[in-house]
């Protein structure tokens, strides 16, 4: 059995560029090694568009994602869990909202920094939320006139 030079460099080639495909999907969807990183919960009322591995940022910024979302069986309300960088503290008076990147853009979560002094820690919770807005839910009220 006789080897080709051409065939070889071919699937040396072949096995690259999957790798490297491979390499840029893992990053892009945030499968990579571990960081350090620390979970804050929150309580939504809607968290229409939101699915696991949604992005979680403050003014713009990625600063982590969603890893857990659950409908609460008493409160009837969607229980969200998000991880953050270590290196990012979040003050623990901050609001949280379920944004849309516009009218044909995906949502995200979106974290508006408080003023206090201190941090949310890891396991916290912060009880300031905002869910989705339904664009279609906006359009029908401005389209009959209702308010």
């Amino acid at each position: 059995m006789k080897s080709n030079p051409l065939e070889t460099a071919v699937g040396a080639l072949v096995v690259v560029a999957a790798g490297g495909f491979l390499y840029y999907a893992s990053n892009t969807i945030g499968i990579s090694a571990p960081k350090d990183t620390y979970t804050v919960s929150a309580s939504f009322r809607s968290a229409e568009g939101i699915t696991l591995g949604t992005d979680v940022r403050m003014a713009g910024v990625k600063i982590g994602s969603v890893t857990g979302m659950e409908l609460s069986p008493t409160t009837f309300r969607a229980e969200l869990d998000v991880e953050i960088r270590d290196n990012v503290e979040i003050p623990d008076d901050s609001a949280i909202a379920v944004t849309s990147e516009g009218l044909l853009g995906g949502n995200f979560i979106e974290i508006i920094p408080g003023a206090s002094e201190f941090p949310v820690e890891n396991g916290g919770e912060i009880e300031d939320t905002q869910g989705s807005v339904s664009f279609i839910t906006l359009l029908m009220k401005f389209v009959s006139g209702n308010e």
